[in-house]
């Protein structure tokens, strides 16, 4: 289970460090193998190959009506490696889509990760938070 959230820079060519915390588990169990894609949010998601690969049967098996969706998510999906230094590529067409340049926020969401902008990530959250809460602490308690 992945949680919490890291700051990260991007470097010139796009690539970024996958942290310490995580990198182990990923490496000993997807050999460092990972799948990029849009999400309809404004971020992109990063999902240990094995994990993808079961996301994108499902995907691949939405009705005609999410046709918009699926294009989203296959037609925009990624895979890559982690390189010997524990860095991924971050495709700038990926980057372009989500609005990443330079500073990063890495957020641990279980099975996988969100990667945003991280000035793009702080609004929204303040904006959330603004609106309110939604039904779900009803039936939760901290």
């Amino acid at each position: 289970m992945f949680q919490g959230s890291s700051a990260l820079t991007l470097d010139a060519k796009g690539r970024m460090s996958i942290p310490t915390r995580h990198r182990d588990a990923l490496i000993e169990r997807e050999q460092g193998r990972l799948t990029l894609t849009r999400h309809p949010d404004g971020c992109l998601l990063v999902y240990p190959r094995s994990l993808w690969e079961q996301k994108r049967q499902q995907i691949a098996a939405f009705p005609m009506s999410a046709r918009a969706l699926q294009r989203l998510l296959l037609g925009s999906a990624q895979d890559v490696d982690m390189d010997s230094a524990g860095r991924i590529l971050v495709a700038p067409e990926l980057r372009s889509a989500v609005g990443l340049e330079r500073e990063a926020m890495l957020l641990g969401l279980g099975g996988h990760f969100e990667l945003w902008n991280a000035a793009e990530l702080e609004r929204r959250q303040a904006e959330e938070l603004a609106q309110g809460m939604s039904d779900v602490f009803e039936q939760f308690s901290f």
